[in-house]
């Protein structure tokens, strides 16, 4: 399988960065900083234009995936806006408070959504059970699922990633993601057999001081960067090249 790169981003300058670098799918949000929560429909309508496939992101607050049935109602309205927008799917997921993925809410939401692709974000990483997740996902008939195998990060989750791969085998996707940079990929590449790599591939930017004192922007900006992109892809390129010579 051809390694893929996703890239999220919450900005329209963020999605031309991940058509300038050529990325294979953009997680288009809002309040990266928080995880990502869903974007605009403005934004959701430039992203169906760009030429990448772009997933909207359907999370309706920060914090913890315990969603209620308002929210679950809001979550249905924001995947139908991104198919009017004309998005190729959305990212998603559900628990319930015992720490489980909650496969009602989840079987309302596939529906809502259904011939959309799907990707299953990482509240799998909050579950007791990932595997049993795995199984769920698959029955839904999610496309992958986001995960840093229940760690900080994809460095401190490898063997569990590795575990989930092997689990999920030729019936969905894994994605790995969190914390992955160019220096680091091809190691976790080679330690759980992974194939599709999801990052942010964003720098730090100057701010306007005047304007955070004001509280209209973080004192801790980043920008999705198309050199970083392009740094990624030649990592998995080199991986392409490293499979096809083993097979």
């Amino acid at each position: 399988m051809r390694a893929t790169l996703e890239v999220c981003v919450d900005t329209l300058e963020g999605v031309e960065a991940c058509v300038e670098g050529e990325v294979d799918r953009i997680e288009l949000c809002s309040a990266l900083p928080l995880g990502g929560l869903t974007p605009s429909h403005g934004l959701m309508r430039a992203a169906a234009k760009c030429g990448v496939p772009a997933y909207a992101m359907i999370r309706p607050r920060q914090g913890d995936f315990c969603f209620n049935a308002g929210e679950i109602t809001l979550m249905q309205d924001d995947i139908a806006a991104a198919r009017e927008a004309g998005l190729a799917g959305v990212v998603l997921g559900v628990a319930t408070v015992e720490g489980v993925l909650d496969k009602d809410a989840l079987e309302m939401l596939s529906e809502t959504s259904a011939g959309m692709g799907r990707t299953l974000h990482r509240v799998i990483d909050t579950v007791e059970d990932r595997l049993a997740a795995i199984d769920l996902a698959v029955l839904l008939g999610f496309e992958r699922i986001l995960s840093s195998g229940g760690a900080p990060t994809v460095l401190e989750g490898q063997n569990a990633l590795a575990a989930m791969r092997a689990h999920a085998g030729d019936r969905i996707e894994i994605m790995a993601g969190s914390g992955l940079k160019p220096e680091n990929l091809g190691e976790i590449a080679r330690a759980t057999g992974i194939r599709s790599f999801h990052a942010s591939c964003s720098v730090s930017v100057g701010v306007d001081h005047e304007i955070v004192g004001f509280g209209f922007s973080s004192s801790a900006a980043r920008q999705t960067s198309a050199r970083k992109i392009r740094d990624m892809k030649d990592v998995l390129k080199r991986l392409d090249l490293a499979d096809q010579t083993r097979n």
